[in-house]
């Protein structure tokens, strides 16, 4: 039985969750901006999914395992302790920009940052279109490789 994606794109408002759910003025500021930048640089208007993560547009996406479903280009969630950036830069002619973004911590699959301040957003804008090109050219994310 195959199971169901629990960061699925919802109904809930975008406005209404930062509003209920960022307790912090300043982030709440900083989630609203990342929110105009992220759609100017996407394209396309942020959507909730699952309970915290806003992202811009979608693609489908089918690991060889079988396991399949549907997952933002871009994102990002305000949580507590910092924002989770959902963006990529895996790929090795991207390696130095990230050398320019400003004060951060990386997993494989996110950024890690305190405030927007924190960060060059001329990099991020090159990530965010860079990860958008990617996976519109090979229908996964770059952090797979």
């Amino acid at each position: 039985m195959a199971t169901k994606n629990k960061t699925a794109e919802t109904e809930v408002s975008v406005t209404e969750f930062i509003n209920s759910f960022v307790d912090k003025e300043e982030k709440k500021q900083d989630s609203f901006r990342l929110i105009e930048l992220m759609q100017e640089w996407s394209g396309f208007e942020p959507k909730m999914w699952g309970p915290t993560i806003i992202g811009f547009g979608t693609y489908h996406y089918k690991y060889a395992s079988g396991h399949e479903g549907d997952a933002p280009l871009i994102g990002f969630s305000p949580r507590k302790a910092e924002f989770s950036l959902y963006v990529s830069a895996q790929r090795n002619d991207e390696e130095n920009i990230l050398d320019h973004l400003g004060k951060y911590k990386m997993a494989k699959a996110c950024i890690y940052f305190k405030k927007l301040d924190d960060l060059n957003l001329d990099v991020l804008e090159k990530l965010c279109k860079s990860t958008i090109k990617y996976i519109n050219e090979n229908q996964e994310c770059p952090c797979r490789n």
